[in-house]
């Protein structure tokens, strides 16, 4: 029997975190979380498309309690800034859905100097994990979604020398080492929440080929390359529609069978309903998760130590 939205168990009483709400699979996952009753903080940057995404949630789910962060993952200092709002405001967060990223675009960087995919889909959701966490972790039952693609299989893991890919850019080198990252921060975060004895759990997911904005921003902002031009109607005529697409998340989010370090996408790799896909990419793992964390902690200057958070 396929899973679907009407699976998701009652959320009264939850605080969830989602990066990216203003559109796409991010809004999808806002709204349906929104309609099982959690609260939803919805942390995102366009704080002017933010509020239309509230008026659309709430134009199908009057009562749904929803609140607007201001979070631009290109800079850590709003990071920061958007990490102390959420928790000044929640002494508890049940779910952390790491759902907000860009895809090929042209070599950019982001405020701090750092390649702006690496920068964005995984630096800026390293950081705000590690400054979440100590709420995460005093929540029972707590869970952190990093939601990656099935482009993760084309990455690269990061080069602790080169990890902004300088002199060696290319949109979608870029996009499939920003991906692999997002898996390996899921999978390395659950093995330190399991040295630790956490209960709080990790895990990932990835949409399928998904019809959203994201296919639609990156022809824009490339000016409309052949790959760019290729996935936008790809997606436009065989994509999921959102809403489908972020079921894999939402899954691996709520699920009470679902486990730390497991991982969730559409059973026909890019379409279909929501299972548990295996783990891949098991050689050199260890190691590539040890490049990240050094990676990750020495360009951000924010360490994931679970024991102190705890």
């Amino acid at each position: 029997m396929s899973w679907s939205a009407a699976d998701i168990p009652d959320q009264h009483g939850r605080t969830a975190v989602v990066t990216g709400a203003n559109g796409g699979l991010g809004l999808e996952t806002a709204r349906a979380l929104a309609v099982k009753g959690a609260h939803v903080v919805m942390a995102v940057r366009n704080q002017k498309k933010a509020q239309a995404a509230v008026d659309e949630i709430r134009a199908g789910a009057p009562d749904a309690s929803l609140e607007l962060v201001a979070l631009d993952l290109a800079a850590q200092a709003s990071v920061r800034a958007a990490a102390g709002q959420i928790t000044a405001g929640h002494k508890n967060i049940d779910l952390l859905i790491n759902n907000a990223g860009v895809m090929g675009i042209p070599e950019t960087k982001t405020v701090d100097g750092f390649e702006m995919q690496f920068g964005v889909d995984h630096l800026g959701h390293w950081t705000l994990t590690a400054l979440l966490l100590p709420a995460l972790l005093r929540t029972p039952g707590a869970r952190i979604v990093t939601v990656t693609s099935t482009a993760h299989h084309m990455g690269r893991a990061v080069d602790p020398a080169n990890p902004h890919l300088k002199g060696r850019y290319r949109p979608w080198r870029a996009y499939g080492q920003a991906k692999l990252a997002n898996y390996h921060f899921g999978l390395g975060l659950q093995r330190e929440l399991e040295n630790a004895r956490a209960d709080t759990a990790s895990l990932i997911a990835h949409p399928g080929l998904s019809n959203t904005d994201l296919q639609a921003v990156s022809v824009q902002a490339t000016g409309g390359g052949a790959s760019q031009r290729f996935f936008h109607i790809l997606a436009r005529r065989t994509g999921m529609p959102a809403a489908h697409g972020a079921l894999s998340q939402l899954r691996a989010a709520t699920d009470p069978a679902a486990k730390g370090g497991e991982f969730y996408g559409p059973r026909f790799v890019n379409s279909g309903p929501p299972v548990r896909k295996p783990v891949l990419r098991s050689l050199g793992m260890d190691a590539a998760i040890a490049a990240l964390w050094e990676v990750s902690e020495r360009e951000t200057g924010v360490p994931i130590d679970v024991r102190a958070a705890a």
